[in-house]
């Protein structure tokens, strides 16, 4: 993931973050190769070369403790580093002692759900490349009940209102009231707000909107609100991919909600 360079270079260790943009504004530092004096400069030091007076600091960076935190984030905070409109953001629900965090993906501001936070950005590349088919695994409370030809045309993959074409879906019925219907969506390339725009699109809109996992990672117990680490073993299944992301049942904490 991208980081402002002085902060790059203060993590390598060469210089606090004030010296670093003296650094930068003296010409002293380069990204592949071409020399940068622009002090809002973004790198990515998993796969740009970061040179500090014509040292490497790649190899620095890779030493970092890598953190991995996983946040059950509830409705109305933003998944966001700012927000001009002062709303409350996920970084705000962990300790700062934890350092900066970036979260992996998107979650709505009105969506709840497990959310990974990490300063490990070749982590967070492989979990959001479409190619790696990771999946988000949703349970989505709509209006009505739709039919099931168009649950199928939902399933397919549809072009939305601004003619971007979503990805074909995963989707099974969990169960239904008179008034409403829940489903098990699971992504493996998702857009901006897409299950809702999706759902919109048939005339069931969404009612709530909560993501259950993330490849094999999952965990019921965790409130909203509230974080924890990923253990080793979550971290080793995730890359691995060897736990399947659909669940067979409707989550016992989303079970009686009408």
């Amino acid at each position: 993931m991208e980081e402002r360079l002085q902060k790059l270079i203060a993590a390598a260790g060469l210089a606090s973050r004030r010296k670093a943009e003296e650094l930068i504004l003296a010409g002293e530092v380069t990204v592949n190769g071409q020399v940068v004096r622009e002090l809002g400069t973004k790198a990515d030091p998993t796969r740009d070369h970061i040179k500090v007076r014509g040292k490497l600091i790649n190899p620095l960076l890779e030493k970092r403790e890598k953190i991995y935190v996983l946040l059950n984030k509830p409705r109305g905070v933003l998944t966001s580093l700012h927000d001009p409109e002062g709303r409350p953001l996920v970084t705000d629900l962990i300790p700062p002692s934890l350092g900066r965090l970036y979260p992996v993906g998107r979650l709505d501001f009105n969506t709840e759900g497990l959310l990974i936070l990490t300063n490990d950005g070749e982590l967070a590349n492989y979990i959001t490349s479409a190619r790696n088919r990771i999946g988000k695994v949703y349970e989505v409370k709509v209006k009505g009940k739709p039919p099931e030809d168009a649950i199928e045309f939902l399933r397919r993959g549809l072009k939305l209102d601004d003619g971007a074409r979503t990805a074909p879906a995963e989707i099974r019925r969990l169960a239904e009231t008179k008034t409403n219907t829940w489903y098990e969506v699971v992504l493996y390339e998702g857009k901006n707000q897409q299950i809702r725009r999706m759902f919109d699109k048939i005339g069931h809109s969404v009612v709530k909107l909560r993501r259950v996992a993330i490849g094999p990672i999952r965990d019921e117990k965790l409130a909203p609100g509230e974080w924890r680490f990923l253990t080793p073993k979550e971290l080793e299944l995730l890359r691995r991919q060897k736990a399947p992301a659909r669940s067979p049942t409707l989550s016992r904490r989303s079970r009686g909600r009408n």
